[in-house]
């Protein structure tokens, strides 16, 4: 078989590992043919020593996997909270209208696609599009019909190149990098590590914010000798697309962080788990990589020391639900990413079932700048009270969308106005995600809100990620609740009832609401709903779910009274469904 993906043929599985490769093996085909011919499930399982209907139920269960030919045009609109906020539903209902009938013309919705400083965002042949509207979009549609490329993806100029430069970054110069490494293979302060980030505080920038120096010390204490590093790099969240701004250009901290994990907590191997979607990105990130294997940073006996740490770029094959934990571990084992049950932690069975050690790509970053830079610069690049920086996106209804990098303890107003340039003319702020739908909705009289862990719980949200999602007076915030649990349930994994089962009843719900066909007692009844979502999910997906419309009920109750009682929508995006997704 003359293909690439026979001419990647694997070794003898290791016993128990017969499923390792599995994902990449799909996504060779798939790039290959198009999409993973029926014939090719028992190529793959006699290669692996598997039974075919292994290889089926994990490419099934990934959306970036296809089991059939697409349309000659595969037309997807994304429509998630900030492309939302830009006319996305009525960009797709146009677009359904305008090739209506059309042979070989497929549109349809995606999940966000970590694009939303430039909506709307659309898909064509997986090849993405920023600020897409009727017209240009309709044009690369009809170019594709007759086979004429007309896509162009320059590469962003890099910070250096811009004349720019980042605090988090301590070297100035190329050959300056790694320097942590270095120093870190001759004195062997292993130690003195963890005290560092310990002493500097530095929080899981996932968004759990867990203390990072605690799951390197947890994987470091524990009794195996294989371990494994994981850095998260699959934001699949609708407004987060700060990661996104790091890998593409501090992807040398990121893996220094990286390295500096392995050693210290004796793992042998790390994978850095990006999402398909971050083409540019993962160049960059193979491109550094492979110098950071040629200067001898990772690898076998790494600088001669006689430590080795191998890293390896894991590209995600798609679904938000990867970016759980142990979701995200059953993907690179070629499983399908369902969350595991709780205990045990993963700094004791992870990957494989072995010590692991995971943070994201923010996380790893900044504790390589901690490093060298030292804990005492990195407190004092807050406010006074709020140690640390953070790197956030601001999107939505924003003059200048955006990651940028602040100080902890700077007001959400702050950042709306002075970094994102304040709302769109003539548009007034009614309210802000301080962190996609994960965080719920907060109403625009707290924007003097500081960027604070503490501050941000005790009003029942959260820093998160840092995806500021901002919302006018041309949206409705019921609405947009809507969308949230609706990217919920398009993203659950159906393992568990609760949540496969109770977000598709939230959203049947939150439609009634919005079309003024509830029935008696709506609220009562979400209310009870959302409960046994938090309390019976397996995984944070389904207990989050019902954030969004709850942190709406709360802050905005006269809106969700005019729309019980009154049938009114303020915004007049409810009712009429013209503004409400489908």
């Amino acid at each position: 078989m003359d293909s690439k993906y026979a001419e990647s043929v694997p070794a003898a599985p290791l016993p128990g590992r017969e499923t390792a490769g599995v994902v990449e093996d799909l996504r060779l085909l798939q790039e290959e043919h198009g999409y993973i011919p029926q014939a090719e499930f028992e190529v793959i399982a006699k290669r692996r020593q598997l039974h075919v209907k292994d290889v089926h139920t994990v490419a099934s269960f990934f959306p970036h996997f296809r089991l059939k030919p697409l349309a000659k045009v595969d037309v997807r609109v994304c429509d998630d909270m900030t492309c939302h906020l830009h006319g996305a539903h009525q960009l797709r209902e146009a677009l359904e209208q305008r090739f209506a009938g059309q042979d070989g013309v497929l549109v349809r919705d995606i999940s966000c696609i970590g694009r939303c400083d430039r909506p709307c965002v659309i898909s064509i042949n997986e090849r993405v599009r920023e600020g897409a509207d009727l017209a240009s979009t309709t044009g690369l549609i009809l170019d594709a019909l007759s086979s004429v490329e007309n896509f162009v993806d320059p590469a962003p100029p890099s910070f250096a190149e811009r004349g720019l430069s980042l605090q988090a970054d301590p070297y100035a110069e190329e050959g300056d990098r790694y320097a942590t490494v270095r120093r870190l293979v001759e004195d062997r302060n292993f130690d003195g590590i963890l005290a560092v980030l310990k002493d500097a505080d530095l929080r899981g920038m996932g968004g759990a914010g867990f203390p990072a120096y605690r799951k390197w010390e947890g994987a470091r204490n524990a009794r195996d000798a294989e371990k494994f590093v994981i850095c998260n790099g699959d934001e699949s969240e609708p407004g987060t697309i700060k990661d996104r701004f790091i890998l593409q250009h501090l992807p040398h901290l990121v893996f220094e962080g990286m390295i500096v994990c392995g050693l210290v907590t004796g793992a042998q191997r790390g994978y850095l788990y990006v999402r398909h979607e971050y083409q540019q990105q993962i160049e960059i990130l193979r491109t550094e990589l492979a110098r950071a294997y040629s200067l001898g940073l990772c690898g076998q006996n790494i600088l001669g020391s006689g430590l080795s740490f191998e890293l390896e770029v894991f590209v995600s094959p798609g679904g938000y639900i990867c970016g759980e934990e142990t979701a995200l571990m059953e993907a690179i084992q070629g499983h399908r990413a369902e969350p595991r049950n709780k205990p045990p932690r993963t700094v004791n069975s992870g990957l494989w079932g072995k010590p692991t050690a995971l943070n994201n790509v923010e996380t790893f970053a900044l504790a390589s700048s901690i490093l060298s830079k030292g804990p005492e610069w990195y407190k004092a690049q807050g406010r006074p009270g709020y140690p640390g920086l953070k790197f956030v996106g601001v999107t939505g209804r924003v003059r200048n969308p955006g990651a940028f990098e602040v100080p902890m303890g700077l007001s959400y107003r702050e950042l709306v106005m002075d970094y994102a340039g304040g709302p769109l003319a003539g548009e007034e702020i009614i309210g802000f995600a301080p962190s996609g739908p994960s965080s719920g909705y907060l109403p625009a009289s707290m924007l003097d809100t500081p960027l604070d862990w503490a501050t941000l719980a005790k009003l029942g949200s959260m820093v998160g990620s840092g995806a500021v999602i901002v919302c006018t007076n041309r949206a409705c915030m019921l609405d947009m609740a809507f969308n949230s649990v609706r990217f919920f349930r398009n993203e659950s994994c159906g393992k568990c009832v609760p949540c496969r089962v109770g977000t598709q009843k939230m959203v049947e719900m939150l439609e009634a609401w919005m079309s003024g066909s509830q029935a008696a007692g709506g609220v009562t009844l979400l209310n009870e709903l959302s409960h046994a979502l938090k309390q019976t999910s397996i995984c944070g997906l389904g207990q989050i779910a019902p954030v969004p419309i709850q942190s709406v009920m709360k802050h905005f109750p006269d809106l969700i009274r005019e729309h019980l009682e009154e049938k009114r929508c303020r915004a007049g995006v409810c009712f009429s469904r013209t503004g409400a997704a489908q």
